[in-house]
């Protein structure tokens, strides 16, 4: 009886050894397909990644993409291809050429110390203003702030010149021109529509804005920064009254001298 007992516990011994290998084989093998799941899952995600990543690097930015979009030139400017804005009346026989960058430091200077004088002349007839942008400090410092502002200021002169000249002076003004070490921050549509809504013309302007958004006139301000590049000019600002260099130190004296005015 007893070895009967002794036999059969041994047995059930060994089916409770059998029972607990296989259960451990089986959670072995489970771990293992997780794993190895786990695996291909994870080199198709980064199969997927370096895909979207190789796809963005060939995608053309958008400037590049700008590049060869058909023109849009503004209404109210001037020139071959609309590229220059001209301010004051179109007719005058003198003529003051005035060639800027956008994010140019020297630029904004010349601007809050001379900007509101030279305004004055053209409205009071002395000459005609005719603005001339390049981008080159995009080049220069890197970033996208130079072609950006010029796109918003094509989509201000496109509402009125006035607006172009309200919004230009506002850009250069000590409170919102950007130092050149700091922050592209003209590279925001966001910034520059904010910027805006001091100018009564802009202010809501909705098509001011989504020209701005869209980027309608970034093959614009790409054409105008060509025609700036063409005309040889090495330093902004530079300005020329009948083709006639002159310094931005003390400019209207030296514009009234030539013109043989007060």
């Amino acid at each position: 009886m007893s070895n009967r007992n002794s036999q059969a516990n041994k047995q059930a011994a060994r089916d409770r050894l059998r029972a607990e290998r296989e259960k451990h084989a089986k959670k072995a093998k489970l771990k293992r397909q997780l794993l190895v799941g786990g695996a291909v899952i994870a080199a198709l995600a980064i199969a997927g990644g370096v895909a979207v990543a190789v796809n963005q690097m060939n995608k053309p930015g958008e400037w590049e993409a700008a590049a060869k979009k058909a023109l849009v030139k503004p209404a109210n400017a001037s020139g071959t291809d609309g590229t220059t804005v001209i301010v004051g009346d179109p007719k005058n026989k003198h003529n003051l050429d005035l060639f800027e960058d956008p994010r140019c430091p020297a630029c904004a200077a010349f601007e809050q110390e001379s900007g509101d004088a030279v305004l004055k002349g053209a409205k009071d007839n002395k000459y005609k203003i005719t603005y001339h942008f390049g981008t080159f400090l995009d080049r220069n410092l890197t970033g996208t702030g130079s072609k950006n502002a010029l796109s918003a200021l094509g989509a201000a002169t496109n509402v009125s010149v006035d607006a172009f000249t309200a919004y230009h002076t506002l850009l250069y003004s000590k409170a919102h021109h950007p130092e050149e070490s700091g922050p592209d921050v003209f590279a925001s549509d966001d910034s520059l529509i904010k910027l805006a809504q001091d100018i009564p013309a802009l202010k809501g302007n909705k098509t001011f804005e989504t020209a701005v958004k869209s980027g309608t006139y970034d093959k614009w301000a790409l054409t105008t920064s060509k025609a700036f590049d063409d005309a040889g000019v090495q330093n902004t600002p530079t300005i020329k009254l009948d083709g006639k260099a002159l310094e931005s130190a003390d400019l209207m004296t030296q514009i009234n001298k030539q013109l043989g005015t007060k």
